[in-house]
């Protein structure tokens, strides 16, 4: 088992989660869905969660929750507490790690 593996991310506003090297969020044609494909593993997120992936790209989770608050014109602290329980979900199914490098 690697390291990055081993080490669960706890995810927090700090934290800088991106998907894991055998992981790769792609559009399915055939499904004609956004998923998330890894090896033997396939998972099918909502519309909500494919927003939330797309911005799991080496920023915060502060950062992110503040574009998604300005973009719905809805209260920070709620889409904090649900952005952060979908990030955690994921990570403990091994779907998402935490950034190496922060963003230029």
């Amino acid at each position: 088992m690697t390291a990055s593996r081993s080490r669960k991310l706890s995810v927090t506003e700090a934290s800088r989660p991106v998907l894991p090297r055998h992981a790769r969020l792609q559009f399915d044609k055939t499904r004609e869905r956004w998923v998330i494909l890894a090896p033997e593993r396939v998972l099918v997120p909502d519309e909500i969660a494919v927003e939330v992936l797309h911005l799991c790209d080496g920023r915060s989770v502060a950062k992110a929750v503040d574009h998604l608050a300005a973009k719905y014109a809805a209260p920070r602290e709620d889409i904090a507490a649900d952005v952060i329980a979908m990030l955690q979900d994921l990570a403990d199914k091994g779907f998402l790690i935490e950034a190496k490098e922060p963003l230029p």
